[in-house]
């Protein structure tokens, strides 16, 4: 099932790697980037139902 690659197998894993490793760190980045501005979010709510 896996294709032969031949003498590019080390370049083609490596680009794989470092695509899948790039596309963790986006995803963590995002997921605690959304942490934070949900929490944000939570306080102006409140801050507006206690002043509104």
């Amino acid at each position: 099932m896996i294709p032969e690659l031949g003498k590019y197998a080390d370049t083609v894993l490596a680009a794989y790697a470092a695509s899948l490793l790039l596309l963790a760190v986006l995803v963590i980045f995002s997921l605690l980037r959304g942490r934070k501005v949900r929490g944000e979010m939570e306080r102006v709510e409140q801050r507006m139902s206690r002043d509104g």
